[in-house]
């Protein structure tokens, strides 16, 4: 059999009965282009050596993985382990595919790169890229966020960035991702949009997993490197779900590895107070996709609560729901109290300041390593806690 990458999506973009594209009409063509484009360069040998050289020389590839003793010790049971995506430059794994998109958007002659951004970092990523290519950018933000994520909104300008400031509905991330939907429409003949995450139309699910799966194909290598085996499970935290499914595409063909995806579990389990859309939502679109949802009565995506802005989204990458339901991907939550714990425990007691996305995939390796004795954990943390710092320390104060 082929391996699993390979052979999914298929051509129209569907990873089983999720994704697709469903398009406004003049978004077609646009989005046609964008298909042919990646196709022809993703075998390109001038543009896969441009990209290893950038992340090798601009990004700092490759990150390493650190043992994480102490935390390790006082968890008890299972070893934990981290993926140091913190370390890659602009402080999370979002460049990974922003330096990526870039190029294909220089290739293709656009001039402009358009997106939206929950926590900033996708933002501030794909800011670096449009000043790295010279091109204009064009940041979508929700309110709430921008008043959260104040450092990556400073970032973002300080990189030539435009932020639009998204006041409808929540103000958070699904609103942004509607505003720079629409303001892509009147400028698709000059600019990309730049999809944060594994949703989306196709081809985006599947590009942003491609470019992301370098995180993946380091820590196998990595892992193997430092202790002579692999992993027992690996885990990361899961929004729309890219930096899950990077470092999940290193370990598909390998059946002993446990892949493990967390959810924000948000203050409860009752709709409107978390964001956990694969262990309590329902199949509907979103975004001009097929995936799981989390719907209100009324059948429309329903308010979403996480103190993480990266994860608070009421859809999910296609790719993980078929996951799910393939049974390749276990997946969990951790709640905000969790999360926080790990924030702190990780800062205190390793010296590392983790997003509070990737202190989601931490509380689970924390709250898990008892039951695991003998065994490893690797996790992704996906990106640093900079951005949250204000956020953290004026809502909850300094941790005991």
């Amino acid at each position: 059999m082929k391996p699993y990458l390979k052979t999914t999506p298929n051509a129209d973009g569907f990873f089983g009965d999720y994704g697709g594209a469903m398009l406004p009409p003049p978004l077609v063509p646009h989005f046609a282009e964008i298909v042919e484009a990646y196709a022809k360069i993703s075998k390109s040998a001038d543009y896969i050596n441009e990209l290893r050289y950038i992340r090798k020389h601009f990004q700092g590839r490759p990150t390493p993985i650190s043992y994480l003793k102490n935390l390790s010790e006082r968890a008890g049971g299972a070893q934990i382990y981290a993926k140091r995506e913190d370390l890659n430059h602009t402080g999370a794994h979002k460049l990974n595919h922003c330096m990526a998109e870039g190029l294909l958007a220089k290739y293709m002659g656009k001039t402009k790169l358009i997106a939206e951004t929950g926590a900033g970092q996708h933002g501030v990523a794909l800011a670096t890229a449009a000043a790295y290519f010279g091109m204009e950018c064009e940041i979508h933000m929700g309110e709430v966020d921008m008043a959260k994520e104040a450092p990556n909104v400073t970032r973002m300008k300080l990189l030539g960035a435009t932020v639009v400031p998204v006041t409808e509905g929540a103000k958070t991330l699904k609103e942004a991702v509607d505003s720079a939907f629409g303001a892509y429409v009147a400028q698709a003949d000059t600019a990309l949009f730049g999809i944060g995450s594994v949703v989306g139309p196709h081809p985006f699910p599947m590009m942003v997993r491609d470019f992301q799966k370098i995180v993946g194909i380091e820590a196998r290598e990595q892992f193997l490197d430092m202790t002579g085996e692999l992993p027992d499970i690996v885990a990361a935290c899961v929004g729309g779900g890219s930096n899950a499914m990077g470092i999940f595409s290193g370990f598909f063909e390998d059946e002993d590895v446990e892949l493990v995806g967390v959810e924000p579990l948000g203050t409860s389990s009752k709709l409107g107070d978390h964001a956990a859309t694969l262990t309590y939502g329902q199949d509907g679109a979103i975004h001009g996709f097929n995936t799981k949802v989390l719907l209100d009565d009324a059948g429309e995506p329903a308010p979403v609560n996480t103190l993480a802005s990266g994860l608070d989204y009421p859809g999910v990458g296609p790719e993980h729901a078929h996951l799910q339901k393939i049974g390749k991907v276990q997946y969990t939550t951790a709640d905000d109290k969790e999360a926080l714990e790990a924030f702190y425990g990780l800062s205190r007691h390793e010296g590392i300041i983790p997003a509070l996305e990737s202190a989601h995939a931490l509380a689970y390796a924390m709250r898990e390593a008892k039951n695991h004795p003998g065994k490893s954990i690797l996790i992704n943390l996906s990106g640093r806690g900079d951005k949250d710092l204000d956020y953290v320390t004026e809502t909850y104060g300094f941790g005991e």
